[in-house]
């Protein structure tokens, strides 16, 4: 049996991005219902709008499900004691330190997985008595690594210093590619820009349709003086580029960052002055499915360039 499905009861060793602004109820319960592990992003709710997802959550699936955390954002003790009163059974934190809250969750009963970037905060995070980790390359959408470590080199790189059951992340939106991060050691995958333009995912269609038309290229890391994210090269990118390219300092930034970019973009629709986060593998997305034909096609691809690989194809 495969460790991350042994870990959280699922049926595919597949995770879903818990991604701010997509990663609401219908979402992540359609993905647990399809044999994945469904995670809903805390990281733009309000504690009390949490709470609704979750009880939603529970009415929708009655298979396992989990809650992402960034640690870098406000009201951590009210969202934690939400997901502990609920009895969620998988929390996943990143953007942060996993001493913080490892050993209280899991003496809630709760399983802990964190998200790293190098092998470095890997060990920290088996220090710190996770459950799991998820190495995120540089590749991803959303909050990522000053490093710039791709997930090809990431890895194998954490495979070597832990034996937790490990996720890779980042530039993974197929079969194949699930069966390449497996072979260099991971035990199961976590897939974001895939599901933030199914159909359940709760970005704005426009959000969505823009990103199925992007290209190789339509995206960059921006914003490394505060917390290093993956952005659509729009009009609000430019300036933040422009910024950056004159030295602008983190108090500047912050301000031309302002309060709810990512909503204005992502949720709103504002394809201009938003901020846009999606993936790398953006660029070999073409489709707006829902997740049920999502999750279908990467098992498929997955057993199909399994079987490949085992055949005399790569003799």
């Amino acid at each position: 049996m495969n460790r991350i499905c042994d870990l959280f009861g699922i049926q595919y060793p597949l995770i879903q991005g818990g991604m701010v602004w997509c990663s609401g109820w219908k979402l992540a319960s359609a993905v647990s219902n399809s044999g994945g592990l469904g995670l809903l992003g805390a990281g733009s709710m309000h504690p009390e709008t949490l709470e609704e997802h979750i009880v939603k959550m529970k009415q929708a699936t009655d298979k396992p499900y989990g809650v992402n955390v960034p640690l870098m954002y406000p009201e951590q003790e009210k969202v934690m004691d939400i997901i502990a009163r609920h009895k969620v059974p998988v929390v996943f934190t990143s953007a942060g330190s996993p001493k913080k809250w490892t050993g209280w969750l899991k003496e809630r009963g709760i399983k802990v997985v964190h998200v790293v970037s190098s092998s470095y905060f890997a060990q920290k995070c088996e220090e710190a008595g996770v459950d799991a980790i998820v190495a995120e390359g540089f590749e991803a959408g959303g909050h990522n690594g000053r490093e710039e470590t791709t997930t090809l080199s990431l890895i194998p790189s954490v495979r070597k210093v832990t034996g937790l059951p490990l996720m890779a992340a980042g530039g993974i939106g197929s079969g194949e590619a699930m069966l390449a991060a497996m072979v260099l050691g991971a035990d199961g995958v976590q897939i974001g820009s895939a599901f933030a333009v199914a159909e359940e995912s709760s970005a704005h269609p426009d959000f969505k349709k823009l990103v199925i038309a992007l290209s190789e290229g339509g995206t960059k890391l921006a914003l490394k003086k505060l917390a290093p994210v993956r952005l659509i090269k729009n009009s609000f990118f430019m300036q933040v580029d422009e910024a950056e390219k004159a030295g602008t300092s983190t108090e500047d930034l912050k301000e031309l960052l302002g309060r709810g970019r990512a909503k204005k973009g992502m949720f709103e629709g504002d394809l201009d002055d938003g901020e846009l986060e999606i993936g790398q593998v953006s660029a070999q997305l073409t489709e707006i499915l829902p997740v049920r034909m999502i999750m279908e096609k990467l098992i498929r691809e997955y057993r199909a360039a399994k079987d490949a690989v085992q055949s005399d194809k790569f003799a």
